[in-house]
C-alpha cells in the first residue's frame, strides 16, 4: 500500500496552477504510464482540431490505464503535458480547473510539468501526457 503526501513546502514558490510542488511517495510499486494521446479504443483520433475533446479524451485514456491497473487519480504522482500550440495554455488551465476537483476530490493536485513542443507523434494530435503512479 503507498502512502503520497501531495505538498508545498514552506519557501517555495506557490503554484500557478492546478498542481503541487512536490509528491512524497512511499510505495511497492509505480505504474510508469506512457504519454496518451487522444485516440479511441480503435485506434482512431479523436477531437481533430478541437483541443478540448482532446483533453477529455487523453484523460479519459489514463483513467481507463488507471482502473485497468487497479488504480485511481488518487494514485497519480506526476503528469507531464506536451502541447503542441503555446495558444492552448489556457485552455489547458481551464479543462484542469473544470476537470481536476472532480479527479482529485482532495484538492492534492500532482506535481507537473508542462511543455510545448515542435509536433507529436502524428500531426492531428496536439495533446500528450504522460503520469506516473504509485500503488
Amino acid at each position: 500500500m503507498s502512502t503520497i503526501e501531495i505538498v508545498n513546502p514552506e519557501g517555495t514558490g506557490r503554484p500557478l496552477g492546478q498542481y503541487s510542488q512536490v509528491a512524497r511517495v512511499k510505495a511497492s510499486e509505480f505504474l510508469f504510464i506512457s504519454g496518451q494521446l487522444a485516440t479511441g479504443p480503435d485506434g482512431a483520433v479523436v477531437g481533430e482540431g478541437d483541443f478540448e475533446r482532446q483533453c477529455e479524451q487523453v484523460f479519459a485514456n489514463i483513467g481507463a490505464v488507471l482502473k485497468g491497473c487497479g488504480a485511481d487519480w488518487g494514485n497519480i504522482v506526476q503528469l507531464t503535458y506536451y502541447l503542441v500550440h503555446s495558444q492552448d495554455v489556457p485552455r489547458l488551465m481551464a479543462y484542469r480547473r473544470l476537470a481536476f476537483p472532480e479527479m482529485f476530490p482532495d484538492g492534492a493536485y500532482p506535481p507537473a510539468t508542462l511543455l510545448i513542443v515542435d509536433r507529436l507523434v502524428q500531426e492531428p494530435f496536439l495533446f500528450e501526457v504522460t503520469a506516473t503512479a504509485a500503488l
